[in-house]
């Protein structure tokens, strides 16, 4: 009799626990479709989200529209522009020669282009990997922005910039910049012998199962390829063309939030590098004088209500994205938007936040 009371109480207490585990899951789900729905949903350009902690996809939805004059709506399975987040794949690319001995971090730029001009200073892959370098970004020059519509090859870009004065000397301070990406594109060529976009698809995509992600192409046919936006008055329009030939490994690639998951399981597991070298991507670099930058190799740092948190964003034409990954939760949470001049960082910070109990 005792035993059968014991089991009795033993189901009621399971029934309670799991009927609050449902009414708290209900209950996140329906802060994270507000957060979302506030800022995408309707007959606007969309978004795509996911929330993933320890093993478990708490959140996955799309809002708003893929294609505004098709009328399609926005899926989970959509392929979007990811913009800078590409620079992690860059990253963790170096990362993996690096492993196979055939770079160091502390190379300097001129043992892979000989006629690079430094003007005397010493700009290593670590000054690149953590924008450092000092060199022009590409980026923030008028005259190349003009080129938008123009394929050019990595060594052109590089010509384009390459002799504009430096910004600062390596080391001495941080400012974000793309012409240290595009550089670190080419050498991942020169030392694999191989396309920036055949390395990241061969070492990259194809290990991971990641097959609905690519090094962009305004020309390729790409399925579920969601359209770009930018605001206008009185509503939306159809994005700035971009060659993407000019993001190339600076912000080129294309992805999905499902194929993102599979990208932050390899990070997190060590499928790619080893945690020795995960934690030189993930270690806030410092100044010459010490003074921390916020930034690793292709990760920002950064922190979600005083929980340490790894980040990037990505703005390109037509598209802005935000991904924050928590170490010591295993949580991730991506978000993907068709539509540039306002970043999604804020959403993912609050999805994050919510996620990790701390609204």
């Amino acid at each position: 009799m005792k035993n059968t009371k014991r089991i009795g109480m033993l189901i009621l207490f399971v029934a309670v626990f799991l009927n609050s585990n449902f009414t708290t899951a209900q209950k996140l789900e329906a802060t994270f479709d507000k957060l979302l729905s506030e800022n995408y949903s309707g007959e606007k350009p969309g978004a795509t989200a996911l929330v993933y902690k320890e093993g478990e996809v708490l959140y996955r939805k799309a809002v708003g529209m893929a294609n505004l004059e098709l009328n399609v709506p926005m899926t989970p399975e959509n392929v979007i522009e990811i913009g800078s987040i590409t620079k992690q794949f860059t990253a963790v690319a170096v990362l993996m020669l690096m492993e196979q001995g055939k770079l160091s971090i502390e190379d300097e730029i001129t043992k892979f282009i000989p006629d690079y001009p430094t003007n005397g200073k010493t700009i290593t892959v670590h000054h690149l990997l953590n924008h450092t370098s000092g060199i022009k970004s590409y980026t923030s020059m008028q005259s190349f922005m003009s080129l938008a519509r123009q394929d050019m090859t990595p060594t052109e870009i590089i010509d384009h910039f390459k002799n504009e004065e430096m910004e600062f000397d390596p080391g001495e301070e941080w400012s974000y910049n793309n012409s240290a990406y595009i550089i670190l594109g080419h050498i991942i060529e020169v030392v694999s012998e191989k396309s920036y976009a055949d390395f990241i698809a061969e070492n990259i995509f194809k290990p991971l199962g990641m097959k609905s992600s690519y090094y962009g192409s305004m020309t390729q046919l790409i399925p579920n390829r969601a359209a770009g936006y930018s605001p206008a008055e009185g509503g939306w329009r159809n994005a700035n063309y971009l060659s993407l030939t000019l993001p190339y490994a600076a912000g080129s690639i294309m992805s999905t939030v499902d194929d993102m998951l599979l990208w932050h399981k390899a990070v997190h597991n060590n499928t790619l590098i080893s945690a020795e070298s995960r934690a030189k991507a993930f270690t806030n670099t410092t100044l010459n004088n010490g003074d921390p930058t916020n930034y690793g190799y292709g990760w920002m740092i950064n922190e979600v209500n005083g929980t340490p948190s790894i980040e990037h964003g990505g703005g390109i034409f037509g598209y802005t994205t935000a991904g924050i990954y928590v170490p010591g939760e295993n949580l991730y949470v991506i978000v993907l938007t068709n539509r540039d001049g306002s970043s999604p960082d804020g959403v993912a910070v609050k999805l994050a936040a919510h996620a990790l109990g701390k609204p």
